[in-house]
């Protein structure tokens, strides 16, 4: 009893904050109180129980050992895709160093990843390039609890609440052979996402692999698993072996302007010639494009874009994000090649 009347006066006294608009640095101060017991959370137990999941009060028991975590809330309210031109965002991903330490991190583990890449027909710099951006080879997985994050989205961030409840419904849901530690052990960021590919719970659900074939799927320490995984997201969003996915184009004086092409490569290559924007290498004509127009340094940026693009994509819909891990992929594939010095 005591404890509940603990959690509803932590519960009250955020809502008293966010009510009398109190500055985010007062709101930060309160991090750290348990979630509030109620309709909702009793709900969600009942819900994930009825799913197969565990029981409703062992899934209250779990719930009641998380954190709200109010940077979570302001982390997620300003993503850096959203501020950002291609020219400010490029150098935050694309730098020597994420290069040379992916270059360094394929050549330590080529043959696993060479494997990876031919088992699931996907480019190996790709899944490298992806580990980089996420979480620069394993080094940066994340600092919160996946249960905080996750139940502090579900619970307190009403613009993707069901968003959140799911994938919390999803970690709830994971067998012993999709999570590798015990739920309340887990870390990632601050949107729940996990592990060196940085998946979410329905994520790893769906598509990560236990590649090592140990009985369980470990995204921190087993890089079989690690690599498999990422691999076969993309296999399954579309990537295609041996296609490209991004040429720059050079537009001809009085090219046809293009204000909202889309990601969708629906228009074929000999279309875009026709309309101004010839790809700088050869392509077939045939294959379906889209343009995408960038700000970079010396001005702006065309790029035809193909299916393998949209595919990078589908791992996050950012079209700087995309273009950011395949410029990376082929530094990183450029210096293998290279001779080591």
């Amino acid at each position: 009893m005591r404890a509940a009347l603990r959690a509803w006066r932590a519960h009250r006294f955020l809502l008293t904050i966010c009510l009398l608009g109190i500055g985010r640095g007062a709101l930060a101060a309160t991090t750290g109180a348990t979630l509030p017991g109620g309709s909702a959370e009793e709900a969600f137990a009942a819900e994930v129980a009825q799913a197969g999941g565990p029981s409703a009060g062992d899934v209250l028991k779990t719930l009641a050992g998380a954190k709200v975590q109010p940077v979570i809330l302001d982390a997620i309210a300003r993503p850096a895709e959203a501020t950002r031109a291609w020219k400010d965002y490029r150098p935050i991903f694309i730098t020597d160093r994420r290069i040379d330490d992916g270059v360094a991190f394929y050549r330590a583990h080529r043959e696993l990843f060479d494997r990876i890449g031919a088992e699931y027909g996907v480019a190996p710099e790709v899944v490298i390039a992806i580990i980089g951006v996420e979480t620069s080879y394993g080094r940066i997985t994340g600092k919160f609890r996946v249960l905080d994050a996750l139940a502090t989205l579900a619970f307190h961030y009403p613009p993707r609440s069901s968003f959140f409840r799911g994938e919390l419904k999803q970690l709830f849901l994971l067998g012993d052979h999709q999570l590798a530690y015990p739920v309340d052990e887990l870390r990632g960021s601050y949107a729940g996402a996990m592990g060196w590919g940085q998946f979410m719970p329905s994520s790893v659900a769906q598509w990560a692999k236990d590649e090592d074939g140990d009985g369980r799927i470990d995204l921190w320490n087993s890089l079989p698993d690690i690599g498999a995984s990422v691999a076969n997201y993309f296999a399954a969003h579309g990537w295609q072996a041996g296609q490209p996915v991004a040429l720059r184009a050079q537009p001809a004086e009085g090219a046809r302007e293009l204000p909202d092409p889309g990601l969708d490569p629906v228009y074929p290559v000999q279309q875009m010639e026709a309309w101004g924007y010839a790809p700088t290498e050869h392509v077939d004509a045939d294959l379906p494009s889209t343009l995408l127009t960038l700000q970079g340094e010396q001005g702006p940026e065309y790029w035809l874009l193909f299916g393998n693009f949209r595919a990078i994509t589908r791992y996050n819909r950012s079209p700087l994000y995309a273009m950011a891990v395949w410029q990376l992929a082929q530094a990183i594939r450029a210096g293998v090649a290279a001779p080591a010095s």
